[in-house]
C-alpha cells in the first residue's frame, strides 16, 4: 500500500532532506549529461510543484518515491 504525501504539507527542511535523498539514490539516471545535486535538487521540486510528479511513501519499504503523476493509477492507495 501507498500513501500520497502533498510535497506542499511538509515543512521546507524535510522537503529539502527527501529531495537530497531521492536525487542521490543509487540508480537515478539524469541522462547523458552531470548534475550537481543542487541541481537535480530544483529540477525534482518544479517536478512536484508543477503537479508532473507526486510523492509516494511505500509501506512496504517503508520509503518515499517521487514518481509521475500520470502513474498514480498503477498504485494501490491506503
Amino acid at each position: 500500500m501507498d500513501t500520497l504525501i502533498p510535497h506542499d504539507s511538509l515543512s521546507p527542511d524535510v522537503l529539502e532532506r527527501i529531495l537530497d535523498d531521492l536525487v542521490t539514490r543509487d540508480g537515478t539516471d539524469y541522462g547523458n549529461y552531470d548534475l550537481s545535486i543542487e541541481q537535480k535538487r530544483i529540477q525534482a521540486l518544479r517536478s512536484l510543484e508543477s503537479g508532473e510528479a507526486v510523492l509516494l511513501f511505500d509501506t512496504e519499504s517503508e520509503t518515499i518515491k517521487m514518481i509521475p503523476k500520470s502513474a498514480l493509477a498503477n498504485y494501490d492507495f491506503m
